[in-house]
């Protein structure tokens, strides 16, 4: 291939990003797999490696990216014991989907459905209704959660099959209208302390001759974004949480499957200019915007009305040499939310005229408009294996 003159911008090609795995290696494709080993109907074994068992429980934690737990066998012994496949156990990638971000990828694992079909496309989207953005993690304006993902999740289909089917998460999250859309079914145990989660998913593994149990730690996260992964706070809380793993696999009653995941990895970005591209400061980005969407590392752009071609055209002169810039077109014909035949024509308008998966240790922030989120140390969202990549980890009885 010949190389681009001094004056071009070396642009990515689209075809250079890795692409999720839908349909035999994503978080979607778990509790499909699952509800298929006890004739759920509807549902198909995706992950031909994982046998059925007559009780499974999912454990994901928050933030906890295939990469960073391999990095860290030290902090993680019992977690990194399953990756070499000792103690019984088993471990390999997933990959979470696009973005990698916690919405989008719970209510791929709920549902069991690729992004494009459940619509939950990144931390904000255009809702094409009000014109407005939503913030789909704290439901922001509100919108009804059933039009706004009406598909049925795996757990309401294991229960009316007769699975004893219980959720075991922070108290505050039962209302939410992201567990009502992606996590709802059966019944929901709330519990304040991880300890107290593992122990209750044990007894509710045990509750039914064939059980599904999700549980769910977020803390690994949180100071992922606070403190970034290479922190002494994100190593700790990876201790405490392998912890909590094993404490869960000790509990585990008899023809049990416990499986370990996350929701995406986490990289850090640098506290400096050229790391941090702000949106709210550089006029050639906001030339044509009328909403800037998604997250950091993965941006949903909203043109005004004519202008995406421009858009299009000014993101990938600015930033292409560490984005990937696709048209909306474009990504959906890659495939970045799925395969494009499975996408919800309901979907389309809520993605960006534009998209921007960050390639580099980079991030597109807006100080202004997002003070918090622009603060952040770790970040994720993009299509990168730090990312992308989580674990699936399996202990079994």
């Amino acid at each position: 291939m010949a190389q681009p003159a001094w004056d071009e911008p070396a642009i990515l090609p689209l075809g250079s990003a890795p692409l999720p795995q839908y349909g035999h290696g994503s978080l979607a494709d778990l509790l499909p797999t699952l509800a298929a080993g006890w004739d759920v109907p509807g549902y198909r074994a995706a992950l031909t490696e994982l046998a059925p068992a007559d009780r499974a429980c999912v454990f994901l934690i928050d933030g906890l990216g295939w990469e960073q737990l391999r990095a860290h066998p030290a902090e993680a012994p019992f977690l990194t014991s399953l990756v070499a496949g000792s103690r019984g156990g088993s471990g390999q990638p997933l990959t979470s989907g696009f973005p990698s971000t916690t919405a989008t990828s719970l209510a791929s694992v709920g549902t069991g459905t690729v992004p494009g079909r459940h619509g939950l496309l990144g931390y904000t989207v255009r809702n094409p209704a009000t014109g407005d953005l939503m913030n789909q993690l704290r439901w922001q304006p509100w919108t009804s959660p059933g039009a706004w993902q009406p598909y049925e999740t795996v757990f309401r289909a294991a229960d009316a099959a007769g699975v004893h089917t219980a959720q075991v998460s922070a108290p505050h999250f039962r209302e939410t209208p992201l567990t009502q859309v992606a996590l709802s079914g059966g019944t929901f145990h709330g519990r304040l302390t991880g300890e107290d989660r593992m122990d209750r998913a044990a007894l509710e593994l045990a509750a039914g001759d064939r059980s599904l149990v999700y549980t769910y730690y977020s803390e690994v996260d949180a100071s992922g974004h606070r403190y970034g992964v290479d922190s002494d706070a994100w190593r700790g809380q990876l201790m405490h949480v392998d912890r909590l793993a094993q404490r869960l696999a000790e509990q585990l009653p008899p023809r049990s499957a416990l499986y370990v995941t996350a929701d995406h990895g986490m990289v850090d970005i640098p506290q400096d200019e050229p790391s941090r591209i702000d949106f709210d400061e550089d006029w050639e980005l906001g030339a044509g915007v009328a909403l800037l969407g998604g997250e950091g590392r993965a941006r949903h752009v909203y043109a005004v009305p004519g202008a995406a071609a421009d858009v299009l055209t000014v993101w990938r002169e600015v930033l292409g040499e560490q984005f990937w810039v696709a048209s909306r077109e474009e990504a959906v014909e890659a495939g970045w939310f799925g395969p494009p035949g499975e996408l919800d024509a309901r979907v389309l308008p809520r993605i960006g005229d534009v998209l921007a998966a960050a390639h580099d240790r980079v991030a597109v922030v807006a100080t202004r408009r997002e003070p918090r989120e622009s603060e952040l140390i770790g970040m994720h969202g993009s299509l990168t294996p730090e990312e992308q990549l989580v674990p699936l980890l399996e202990v079994r009885t």
